[in-house]
């Protein structure tokens, strides 16, 4: 089992910047991958970001490349989500999942087995 929290939501003003962190714990488990998602009201959760854990590569979405960027602190076992140039369609509940072994699909909520409660982003125009 593997508990996630998240933090670093909260409300700014579009263009500005905001720094999610999720923290993974629990007995001794293993990391594939971990990723970021979000879901506004009314819409389906969908990917933004995902990060796999030994080789370092990374995954973004159209929408948010070159703006987004995941990082991770392997030794604190926590993934970062850099948010620079916000726009109020960003805005949504972002939720960090983990992935304990490989799975081809990173970019699908069914390719991550833990989920975090969500942090709330609010973007103003």
């Amino acid at each position: 089992q593997v508990q996630l929290v998240e933090s670093g939501g909260g409300l700014v003003q579009a263009g500005g910047s905001l720094r999610l962190s999720c923290a993974a714990s629990g007995r001794s488990f293993s990391t594939y991958a971990m990723g970021w998602f979000r879901q506004a009201p009314g819409k389906e959760r969908e990917f933004v970001a995902a990060l796999s854990w030994n080789s370092g590569t990374t995954y973004y979405a159209d929408s948010v490349k070159g703006r987004f960027t995941i990082s991770s602190d392997n030794a604190k076992n926590t993934v970062y989500l850099q948010m620079n140039s916000l726009k109020p369609e960003d805005a949504a509940v972002y939720y960090c999942a983990h992935r304990p072994v490989y799975f081809s699909y990173l970019t699908v909520p069914a390719g991550y087995s833990y989920w975090g409660q969500g942090t709330q982003v609010t973007v103003s125009s």
